[in-house]
């Protein structure tokens, strides 16, 4: 049996559908979350998935002692430091084709920008932001008629479908 921890911060929409995915196989997840009223503690709840609410400085501690085959950031709105780091393979989902539109806000800015394609990208995570080896992406054509919700809308399909099976590669 592979183990999973989630990192996230937010609603938690990659957060299910990884869950959702990963439903009948043989994955164990579970959540590390560092904000209180988080909607992804929610959705832990409602897919009975054990949720740990650990305040960031804790999260070396929390950490320490435990073993997972792979640490999975989605919507987790904080810098790991190395330390942590070191506790095995991270990877995160950004919504755009990196090294474009870096950090936060980065499907706004792409839509501000007038840029013809944005997407999806996957990556391991390094201490600097965004800056990762990118273990895959997927392109998405903005056309011209498209508002910035339609755009968000677009990407969070392609995140929903593409992260849970760039994870179940890197499991095997």
């Amino acid at each position: 049996m592979k183990k999973i921890l989630i990192f996230a911060s937010g609603e938690g929409t990659n957060f299910e559908a990884i869950v959702e995915y990963f439903k009948n196989k043989d994955v164990e997840i579970e959540l590390l979350c560092n904000m209180e009223e988080a909607g992804v503690l929610k959705r832990a709840k409602k897919l009975n998935i054990n949720a740990y609410l650990v305040r960031f400085s804790d999260t070396y501690e929390f950490l320490k002692g435990k073993k997972y085959d792979l640490y999975v950031l989605a919507g987790y709105m904080r810098i790991l430091p190395r330390g942590i780091l070191e506790f095995g393979r991270f990877v995160n989902i950004h919504p755009s084709l990196l090294p474009q539109f870096k950090g936060t806000d980065a499907i706004k800015r792409a839509f501000a920008s007038n840029v013809k394609e944005t997407g999806v990208s996957i990556h391991y995570v390094e201490e600097e932001v965004d800056s990762g080896e990118v273990i895959a992406q997927q392109k998405f054509t903005i056309e011209p008629n498209m508002t910035l919700c339609d755009l968000e809308e677009n990407i969070h399909k392609i995140e929903h479908n593409l992260y849970p099976k760039v994870i179940e590669g890197l499991l095997k």
